[in-house]
């Protein structure tokens, strides 16, 4: 188990149940960079990888 499968199970404990937008989750994964710009790399890589899940691969 990773670290951060840690914050994912907590996610899915507290949370698992809700459904959202991805324009919701667009405008806190903004607002999370905004309060940690250490952090807009990765939440960059994981929102360009979230969007390209269904793309063809070469």
């Amino acid at each position: 188990m990773y670290f951060t499968d840690r914050g994912i199970e907590e996610l899915e404990q507290r949370r698992g149940d809700e459904e959202v937008s991805f324009a919701w989750l667009a405008e806190h994964l903004r607002e999370f960079v905004d309060l940690n710009p250490d952090f807009e790399v990765p939440v960059e890589r994981l929102a360009t990888w979230l969007a390209r899940l269904d793309d063809d691969e070469d």
